[in-house]
């Protein structure tokens, strides 16, 4: 059986983001709870005992703490039920939560070849002792099972594939440690319980909807996509950024162009938008642009839903 706990749904600075007044901020601070998102990653397990994280989010302390399953065992002084930590980027969104983990229990960072480039290029990354933890290489197309600790196997396949983005944006204008031709900055995760055959995909950066993503995802039970922005120049439209969401590596939410419209004609049970930034209104339930993407099959996920295949 698959378990998969939303640690996480917003995107980079999570809902309220400290500095920021826009409306979903505002709101969030006057509300609570039912707008309150922490940085995108979410956990999974397939015994309900050894879980591991994709991505590890700025607000991973915290995420852990808030989430019941992924506390230490009773009665053990020293204990994690993460058992690994598959990186889909190396985005500060993504990698910067590594450095919660540098108590000394042991686990395993999965990641491609160029993201792992970037944790060695930069030395704090060492505070995660190799003796502890493992950093192991993943490849576009080639399927692994993540280890237990002990070693075991954990009965769950990971495919990792190629999705349309772009290196993170502290790299822009420097050399890439991972070199600066192919891919690898951007990977999509495909999650199977190898006894159930049950499966989700993870896909919470995403440039461009592909036909050969299209493909990828078609028929699936369980579908994180990237849900950034509603618009692409939203940003620039709430005078919040400079950048459109595609120039950093984000799909919109609608337009033609946009995950609704090309991802309308797929057999996908469940579908749910994950990054969602502070300045995208269909973080706030009573929008139109909410009504909209609910109508259209997709749900806004809170931080801490639990879903079971």
């Amino acid at each position: 059986m698959l378990r998969v706990v939303v640690l996480g749904a917003g995107a980079g600075g999570g809902v309220p983001q400290w500095n920021c007044g826009c409306e979903g901020c505002r709101a969030a601070r006057a509300i609570g709870d039912e707008l309150l998102r922490t940085q995108a990653s979410v956990a999974f397990s397939g015994d309900g005992e050894h879980w591991f994280l994709i991505n590890a989010s700025p607000d991973l302390r915290q995420q852990l703490n808030a989430t019941p399953q992924l506390h230490p065992k009773a009665g053990a002084l020293r204990h994690t039920p993460v058992a690994g930590v598959i990186l889909t980027n190396g985005e500060v969104d993504a990698v910067a939560g590594l450095l919660s983990m540098r108590e000394g229990s042991p686990f395993t960072i999965y990641a491609h070849e160029k993201v792992l480039a970037i944790l060695s290029a930069n030395s704090i990354f060492n505070v995660l002792s190799e003796k502890n933890v493992r950093r192991q290489p993943i490849a576009i197309g080639e399927p692994f099972e993540p280890r237990l600790p002990d070693g075991a196997r954990s009965g769950i396949e990971v495919l990792p594939f190629a999705v349309p983005g772009k290196s993170a944006w502290y790299l822009e204008g420097k050399a890439h440690p991972g070199g600066e031709t192919g891919d690898g900055d951007t990977l999509g995760l495909k999650i199977t319980d190898k006894t159930t055959g049950k499966c989700f995909y993870f896909i919470a950066a995403c440039a461009e909807v592909t036909d050969a993503l299209k493909a990828e995802i078609d028929g699936a039970a369980l579908v994180f996509f990237d849900g950034t922005v509603w618009q692409d120049d939203e940003m620039i439209r709430a005078g919040l950024g400079y950048k459109t969401g595609k120039s950093m590596g984000h799909v919109a939410m609608s337009g033609d162009d946009g995950a609704i419209a090309r991802l309308a004609d797929l057999d996908i049970d469940r579908k749910l938008f994950l990054h969602i930034n502070n300045s995208n209104p269909a973080l706030l339930p009573a929008s139109p642009e909410r009504k909209a993407a609910e109508q259209a099959g997709w749900q806004i996920p809170a931080d801490g839903t639990e879903i079971v295949l």
